[in-house]
């Protein structure tokens, strides 16, 4: 059984690499002109389609790599400094509301594609899901728990995107690009704690 701590960890690592606050303004963006009917279609197949891709990575990333001859560990922190390096563009760079919407204006606007990926099922949420639920490392009952987990995150992005107007009327474009350099800081400790672990598996530092 997971010690409340653990799913608290695991729930706000899951919470920050998919970051349903900063799916907003990504969203809003594609939605422009829609009516309220259409944006719920919109949202409802986003967050579906981010869902099916979650999962399979959940259920077949380690097979993948097992196949190409990788250690989950080497992954893990290779994983661990693409999070950094990501996370440091959300803190200094632009955020990733400002760089998805620049991104939506340029493509059709479809539920798919930048919602569903790569805002929702972002890169760094598809190397979560395979690193929490590490066959190696991880029972089957604890598994399960992480894929509920992310459920949860999905159905509460998919409440913010149904109450899309009325968050962005509150939050501002200000106070959403303060949300995510915050969370940018998270994730950046996310991503350190990752590489210690890595090397603490491969034998290369001491457990701490």
């Amino acid at each position: 059984m997971l010690a409340p701590a653990q799913i608290l960890q695991e729930f706000v690592t899951l919470w920050v690499v998919i970051d349903p606050i900063g799916t907003l303004p990504v969203f809003l963006a594609v939605t422009t002109g829609l009516s309220a009917a259409q944006r719920r279609a919109v949202a409802t197949r986003a967050v579906a389609v981010a869902f099916g891709v979650l999962v399979l990575f959940l259920l077949a990333g380690q097979m993948v790599l097992e196949a190409l001859g990788l250690a989950l560990p080497s992954f893990q922190i290779a994983g661990g400094i693409i999070l950094f390096l990501f996370a440091l563009t959300m803190i200094f760079g632009h955020s990733k509301p400002e760089e998805e919407i620049a991104a939506a204006e340029r493509v059709s606007r479809t539920s798919v594609f930048p919602v569903a990926i790569p805002s929702i099922a972002s890169p760094g949420a598809m190397l979560a899901v395979v690193v929490l639920t590490d066959n190696d490392r991880f029972s089957l009952a604890h598994q399960a728990v992480t894929g509920a987990l992310m459920g949860v995150v999905l159905l509460c992005t998919l409440a913010i995107l149904l109450a899309a107007a009325p968050l962005h009327r509150v939050l501002g474009t200000t106070g959403e690009a303060v949300i995510s350099r915050v969370m940018g800081m998270v994730l950046a400790a996310v991503a350190v704690d990752a590489v210690l672990r890595g090397l603490v598996t491969l034998g290369a530092l001491a457990p701490f």
